[in-house]
C-alpha cells in the first residue's frame, strides 16, 4: 500500500531495499535513541524486512520505506503496528536518516499516516513512544497535537516517554 505526500512517497519495503534499511537501521546517531539489535550486514537486513513482510501479510503492522518522489531510494522509514485487540489503538514508529533533519520530511510523513489511521483504518488513538532525550521527535509530536501521557510508563524502555493523540 502506497501513500504519498507533496513530496514524497511512502512505500512497502520488500528486498531490493536492503541496502537502504541497513544504512537506515544500523545508523549510530538514530540508534542511540532507540533500543533494537540492529542489522549488521545484509544477511540481517534480508531477515527484518522478510520480518515485517510477514507482520504486514498477517495484518499486524504497516511499514513504510519514506523518498522522495523523484527517486527510488529510502531516506527513512514509518510504520503503524502494536494495534489493539479491537484495532482501535496503534503505534506509529519513525526513523529518518540524520541528513534530512530539520527540513520537515517527518512532519509531511507523520501527517499523511495520521491521516490514513483515523480516516482509512478507523483508530480512535495513536501512541508514540520515543526517548526521552529525543527532543527533536518529542517537538514533532507536540506540533502534531500529541499530547505527553504524564506519568505513563513504557515498561519495555524506562528511558521512553509516551504520546498519545485521539481521533477528534
Amino acid at each position: 500500500m502506497k501513500l504519498e505526500t507533496e513530496r514524497l512517497i511512502l512505500k512497502e519495503i520488500d528486498e531490493s531495499y536492503t541496502d537502504d534499511i541497513l544504512k537506515i537501521r544500523s545508523n549510530s546517531y538514530i540508534n542511540q535513541y532507540v533500543k533494537r539489535n540492529s542489522p549488521k550486514n545484509n544477511y540481517e537486513t534480508l531477515e527484518f524486512i522478510l520480518h515485517i513482510k510477514n507482520k504486514r501479510r498477517n495484518n499486524e503492522m504497516l511499514f513504510w520505506g519514506i523518498s522522495f518522489k523523484d527517486q527510488r531510494n529510502l531516506i527513512g522509514t514509518i510504520c503503524l503496528w502494536n494495534f489493539s485487540d479491537d484495532r482501535q489503538t496503534a503505534e506509529v514508529g519513525y526513523e529518518l536518516l540524520p541528513d534530512y533533519h530539520k527540513k520537515g520530511i517527518m512532519s509531511e510523513t507523520l501527517q499523511g499516516v495520521l491521516k490514513f489511521g483515523f480516516e482509512v483504518l478507523n483508530l480512535q488513538t495513536i501512541l508514540a513512544y520515543t526517548h526521552q532525550s529525543n527532543e527533536a521527535s518529542q517537538s514533532l509530536l507536540l506540533k502534531h497535537h500529541f499530547i505527553l501521557e504524564e506519568g505513563k510508563k513504557d515498561n519495555k524502555n524506562s528511558e521512553n516517554v509516551i504520546f498519545r493523540l485521539s481521533r477528534t
